[in-house]
């Protein structure tokens, strides 16, 4: 399959501690998914400070989103607005999907592997990061140099990626194993060990906070910001796990139990964080603040 190069939009990565673009993003798809509006750059600059970011680096974020075509432009008099450009807001809509499907049971694997063959130039290094992380998040793994295999990664997703990050040259195809040597056995491509520990230490940090918010401790400010992050540590989890089939995992894996803990405090917190999100924007633009909206782990993009 030869595949043209179409605008990339590379979303930022995420990292230890608040990072502005990242929040930006999150705070569009979680609060403000029901419209295609877009929100006063005061207003996004205001809920990053919930966050600790000052209003420069909240600009400098905004600004840098909008230069890469993640955010649209618009001026109303001497007042600039953000909405998120089509392209992006599909990646992320993808991503959303992942995040809260993940964990929710054993789905069925008719035993088939789907694998990307591809090729990129040494002189597109930056485009070779960009699809490797894209990859992971999807759930594959590298067996060799430019072969990579996930037991469940949907093709259409695939291929769209493949298609969306301009790579010149790839197939894709689903297929058994019929034999694997050394490090050629895709069961090798994990570190289950590390993925069993990054599970471990969501429980471990999170389960507190969801006896808190169980017993109303949160507040509306705190429940913004401890949202934002629970799904980011989450999402960074899931982007190590290709959601192997129960019966190649080892025994006690520990993921359902972390699904249960992200899923209580991302739906529990959801009201609050709105709230929160609408007092903000009250500030700004009230007619704008009545279309903020919540998700739950039961709300799939279509």
């Amino acid at each position: 399959m030869t595949v043209q190069t179409l605008v990339d939009i590379d979303l930022p990565r995420t990292q230890t501690g608040a990072n502005p673009q990242h929040l930006i993003l999150g705070l569009f798809t979680d609060y403000w998914f029901r419209t295609d509006e877009p929100l006063p750059s005061a207003a996004l600059v205001a809920l990053l400070g919930d966050f600790g970011i000052t209003p420069v680096s909240a600009r400098a974020a905004i600004g840098r989103l909008a230069r890469r075509g993640v955010l649209d432009v618009s001026k109303q008099g001497r007042r600039t607005f953000y909405a998120m450009a089509p392209d992006a807001a599909r990646a992320l809509e993808q991503s959303q999907r992942r995040i809260v499907e993940f964990g929710t049971g054993d789905r069925p694997w008719d035993g088939l592997w789907t694998t990307v063959v591809f090729s990129v130039p040494d002189e597109q290094r930056d485009l070779r990061h960009v699809l490797r992380r894209r990859l992971r998040f999807l759930g594959y793994a590298a067996v060799h140099d430019g072969v990579w295999m996930s037991p469940h990664a949907d093709q259409e997703q695939t291929v769209e990626l493949l298609e969306s990050v301009g790579v010149g040259r790839a197939t894709v195809l689903r297929s058994t194993v019929t034999h694997a040597i050394g490090h050629g056995d895709p069961l090798t491509a994990w570190d289950l060990d590390a993925i069993r520990a990054g599970y471990e230490e969501f429980d471990a940090e999170y389960a507190p906070l969801l006896e808190r918010v169980t017993r109303g401790h949160v507040g509306s400010a705190e429940a913004l910001v401890a949202r934002s992050t629970v799904k980011d540590f989450w999402r960074e989890i899931i982007s190590t796990d290709p959601e192997l089939p129960e019966n190649l995992l080892p025994d006690g894996w520990p993921n359902r139990t972390a699904r249960s803990v992200f899923a209580g405090i991302y739906d529990s917190l959801g009201p609050l964080a709105e709230f929160r999100v609408r007092q903000l924007l009250t500030e700004h633009d009230p007619a704008l603040a009545e279309r903020t909206g919540h998700r739950t782990t039961a709300d799939l993009p279509s």
